[in-house]
């Protein structure tokens, strides 16, 4: 990354008029996307943790003039959410800002640091999606954000991902929403848990849209309808991320089944711009500051298919 001072020496163009025009410091930018990607949870510690929970099994036979079965409940596996500063600024001489001729040259700078901060939270937090399926990067339980043995504390395991992965089609989503209707708890127990977004790459876009929302089956000649869009299974949509690195991989958001965030987007402190002058030699500075993580409480939350 570039560093050092803003001086007239880094924009001698800028001190002489008559330039048509000053391009490329700042662009358009797209939709903020983590807020579909993310649960916001305010914070107000250095770190956060979320405790998972084994309820109570299946309820047992109970003969005549026998006892009941009792059963326990115990703690979970622990997450903790470690929160971290981000910032960014720029300095600029006084004579730098005297000379320059161009307002719209000062203007776009501070554009160009609000920009900065926000792609490098979309992409901060897009990596969690990035790396849901590498074993290096691993939750409370000891597992990637997406596998198929996440462990439950009462023994067994569950998935998160299917056995056999597959690009996105219209068979492979029913099979995601069919596995997350069937998700248990701890104990073995059928959890409500509904479907609300499905989010896909850059490149998996059109395809998801057609699946959605094509009245009839999507990409066949077959005269039935689309079921996924008739029954409204994902009521938020498709989300396009151009932060996906992984052009087949696909997710789908749930709501946890009303147990836990699943998702997690922690915010210790908002965006903070401040702009000051240095005493000794008049420069100005302009910076800007936040906090936060992003990762996930219950995996339940999430089904990822690493597409190949």
């Amino acid at each position: 990354m570039a560093g050092g001072v803003i001086t007239t020496g880094s924009n001698p163009k800028l001190l002489w008029p008559g330039l048509k025009e000053v391009f490329g410091i700042s662009y358009n930018e797209h939709p903020k996307t983590y807020p579909s990607l993310f649960t916001e949870v305010p914070s107000d510690k250095n770190y956060e943790e979320y405790v998972g929970y084994a309820g109570l099994g299946l309820a047992q036979v109970k003969g005549q003039g026998q006892s009941l079965a009792y059963d326990s409940m115990q703690q979970g596996f622990t997450t903790r959410l470690t929160n971290v500063t981000y910032g960014l600024g720029y300095i600029c001489t006084e004579e730098e800002i005297e000379d320059n001729l161009y307002p719209k040259i000062a203007r776009g700078r501070t554009r160009a640091l609000a920009f900065s901060m926000l792609q490098a939270k979309e992409q901060n937090l897009a990596l969690i999606y990035n790396r849901a399926f590498n074993t290096t990067y691993v939750g409370g339980d000891n597992s990637c954000l997406c596998t198929t043995s996440h462990a439950n504390v009462s023994g067994g395991t569950y998935a998160n991902t299917p056995s056999t992965a597959s690009d996105l089609s219209e068979v492979a989503l029913e099979d995601a929403l069919i596995a997350i209707a069937g998700f248990q708890d701890d104990k073995g127990l059928y959890i409500n848990v509904q479907a609300k977004r499905l989010i896909v790459s850059r490149q998996d876009f059109y395809n998801a849209i057609r699946i959605l929302h094509s009245t009839y089956q999507s990409a066949t000649a077959n005269n039935d309808i689309n079921a996924i869009k008739y029954e409204g299974m994902l009521p938020e949509g498709v989300t396009q991320s151009v932060y996906l690195t992984a052009p087949h991989a696909w997710f789908v958001r749930t709501d946890c089944g009303g147990d836990g965030y699943g998702m997690v987007y922690q915010n210790r402190k908002a965006v903070d711009f401040r702009q000051d002058n240095d005493f000794d030699t008049r420069n100005m500075k302009a910076s800007a500051v936040e906090r936060y993580t992003g990762g996930w409480d219950n995996p339940r939350g999430l089904w990822g298919v690493n597409g190949p």
